[in-house]
């Protein structure tokens, strides 16, 4: 992996994406809000297709003959990922009011949101088993410190956010949308572009997570992070030097 390329390439967009007509950049923001959302839940289960998920967000319409909790887990989603871009775009550090308020909103109409579980819980299929609830409350405060005092590079923070907290699962349900949803928190705090997971590759996102929970090795999953990373980029720049190309 190399980081010094990808903070240029980062750069690179960060400067010229001013070039890019603001309806294209609206257009692909809406296109990846659907395809993370869509990947996001359907990653635990959910069995939307990817357009009854626009349906859902972008049409504001109900999907008739659907399950009316993966419904909500979609819309959720949807609302959720706004909550973010708007902390984002007010300057607002990761948090744990945060992190409770994106829970709240992910659990809405389904269950209480918000509040950390007080049972013990398992990750169907890790190796790892999540931290009796006493000791995932003192992990989730030594985390909340560690997401202000850390040794990790501008991409590697969203890999440990996402890792650490999945490894804690402070909630009873939503923990893997929440990390999925806070690692593109912190890609967007450090001038990175969200990137979705997809359901094909959730078995080998699930191996590079119990890797880190178990062995304490994080660079499986940064890897897949810059990958995807790398690749969203590469799409921004192709297209703002199409449209230099035009000019």
């Amino acid at each position: 992996m190399d980081f010094n390329k990808l903070i240029e390439k980062r750069n690179y967009v960060n400067d010229n994406l001013s070039k890019l007509d603001s309806a294209v950049i609206e257009n692909y923001e809406k296109a990846f809000a659907v395809d993370f959302t869509h990947n996001s839940t359907a990653i635990e289960g959910n069995n939307l297709t990817l357009m009854e998920t626009k349906l859902l967000l972008e049409d504001k319409l109900t999907v008739g003959g659907k399950d009316l909790r993966e419904q909500y887990e979609v819309t959720n989603h949807g609302k959720a990922w706004e909550y973010v871009k708007t902390c984002v775009n007010d300057e607002k550090s990761l948090s744990e009011d945060i992190l409770k308020e994106l829970h709240a909103l992910i659990m809405e109409n389904i269950m209480v949101g918000g509040i950390y579980r007080t049972v013990e819980v398992k990750i169907t299929g890790a190796e790892h088993t999540p931290p009796h609830p006493e000791q995932a409350y003192n992990d989730l405060k030594n985390f909340y410190i560690s997401l202000e005092e850390h040794n990790y590079n501008d991409l590697e923070i969203s890999a440990y956010t996402h890792a650490e907290f999945v490894k804690i699962h402070p909630f009873v349900d939503g923990n893997g949308r929440i990390s999925r949803i806070i690692m593109n928190y912190q890609l967007l705090k450090q001038g990175f572009l969200p990137i979705s997971i997809k359901k094909e590759d959730r078995f080998k996102y699930y191996e590079t997570l119990d890797e880190y929970a178990v062995k304490g090795n994080l660079e499986p999953f940064t890897k897949i992070i810059y990958d995807l990373e790398e690749e969203q980029l590469d799409f921004y720049i192709k297209a703002i030097k199409d449209t230099i190309g035009k000019e």
